[in-house]
């Protein structure tokens, strides 16, 4: 399974491409939009980010995977927004928006999970690697209101 650093270090590749490349390619992986994702740290308090890929829209939400590629233990971005919530999306460079983050319920799950899986089939091959079930999360746009 990936070990942290492992997993930090693609990140941080991914970020300087997206950087030497002033934004042009690194926003889409295999078909699939990237996204930003800041969660809050549920022991820090401070902002953390990923970049993630999402196979699947649920109405206006992106959908997300959990899945740590197989590993038994989840993300960390899962447990800081389990604890908080209320994230920040960014999608192709754009600005950062308020949006709502939550584990898909099961019914969602079913439903979604062909889905998330035809687009990327590796999600399968995740999910027999391990004995958790792997979560698929909604994030959805905070609906501003103007006074």
């Amino acid at each position: 399974m990936p070990r942290d650093l492992t997993l930090k270090t693609l990140n941080a590749v991914h970020r300087a491409w997206i950087g030497l490349t002033r934004g042009r390619s690194g926003w889409d992986a295999g078909r699939m939009p990237v996204l930003e994702l800041t969660t809050t740290g549920r022991r820090s308090g401070r902002p953390h980010r990923v970049l993630l890929t999402s196979p699947a829209r649920a109405g206006d939400a992106f959908v997300v995977v959990a899945s740590r590629g197989g590993d038994d233990r989840p993300p960390a971005w899962l447990l800081n927004l389990r604890d908080t919530p209320e994230v920040e999306v960014r999608l192709h460079g754009g600005p950062a928006r308020a949006a709502r983050a939550r584990v898909a319920a099961p019914a969602e799950r079913r439903a979604l999970w062909p889905e998330v899986t035809a687009a990327y089939p590796g999600y399968a091959r995740y999910q027999a690697r391990t004995s958790r079930e792997i979560a698929l999360v909604l994030i959805e746009p905070t609906v501003e209101r103007s006074s």
